[in-house]
Formats: C-alpha cells, structure tokens, sequence
C-alpha cells in the first residue's frame, strides 16, 4: 500500500464518520421534537459513556474482577459527592492500586 493510497483512506474514513455526525445536526434543528424524545435523545452521553467504561472496569484484571469492581465504587460515590473529575479519576486509580496490592 502506497502514501497515497493511505492518505485516501484515512480521508475517506474520515468522511464515513463524519457524515452521520453532521447530518442529524441539520435534520433536528428543524424539528419539534416531544420534550419526552429530547431528554432520552440527551441521556444517549451518559449511556455512551457508560457502556464504554463498564467492560474496562470488569476487565481490569480479569483473574480478579474485585480491583476494578472497587475502583468503579470509588468513582460512583466521589463523582455523587460532586468532586471535580480530576479527583474521581485520582481517586479511583488510587483505589485501584491499592486494592491489588491487597487482593
């Protein structure tokens, strides 16, 4: 495979994901959308995001599921107590290492 061939790839790729992500902004402005249908269509984020985090949390080490599981709880509560992101991710690091030092 030759530059050329890959920096068309890489354009076209970027294209492919890009077009979705610009064509509802066009569509939804337009639109009236029920107060119902824009609260889930805000929630989408979070469930993102949440699906994303949870398989690492679980998978951290797999032979002991334990360490990510605790890491995950510490998140919970300091992000619940309102702390700033910096200290929820330093927290849960913090608690990660510490319990597998002692699992």
């Amino acid at each position: 495979m030759n530059t050329t061939h890959l920096i068309l790839v890489v354009v076209g790729m970027g294209i492919v994901t890009f077009l979705p992500r610009l064509f509802p902004v066009f569509i939804l402005e337009k639109l009236s959308l029920p107060p119902l249908v824009e609260r889930w269509l805000k929630s989408i984020p979070y469930a993102a995001l949440g699906a994303l985090i949870f398989p690492g949390i679980l998978t951290i080490d797999p032979s002991n599921p334990w360490i990510g599981v605790t890491g995950g709880i510490v998140a919970c509560v300091l992000a619940l107590l309102r702390l700033p992101i910096l200290a929820v991710i330093a927290g849960s690091i913090l608690t990660a290492w510490l319990a597998n030092a002692w699992f």
